[in-house]
């Protein structure tokens, strides 16, 4: 898989489109997708997405196929109980929600 299907599928499940991901990093149009013929992103760009995403470069770059810790340990737990993919999804949300108001 390449940088691009990465960036793309990660976006897909964000529910958003490559536009609407290069509008909130401040990337130019189509920066994105002239990576689809692109093999050498630049490390500052992958730093930017690995975070926008909240995956490792390693990731983007197709290095290790887990995209978080908790996936990599096996385990995400708070207070010592694992964390539901529900409570995943929450936390998700509430740290979508504090980017969004720090980026205003």
């Amino acid at each position: 898989m390449t940088v691009y299907s990465r960036i793309k599928k990660l976006a897909d499940k964000q529910g958003k489109s490559l536009n609407k991901v290069e509008e909130e990093l401040g990337l130019s149009k189509n920066v994105l997708y002239r990576m689809k013929n692109s093999d050498n992103p630049t490390k500052d760009r992958l730093e930017v997405l690995a975070d926008y995403f909240g995956v490792s470069v390693d990731y983007l770059l197709g290095r290790e196929e887990k995209t978080s810790l908790a996936e990599k340990n096996g385990v995400f737990a708070f207070d010592g109980e694992p964390v539901t993919d529900e409570e995943v999804e929450f936390l998700k949300s509430v740290l979508a929600a504090k980017r969004a108001s720090e980026n205003k």
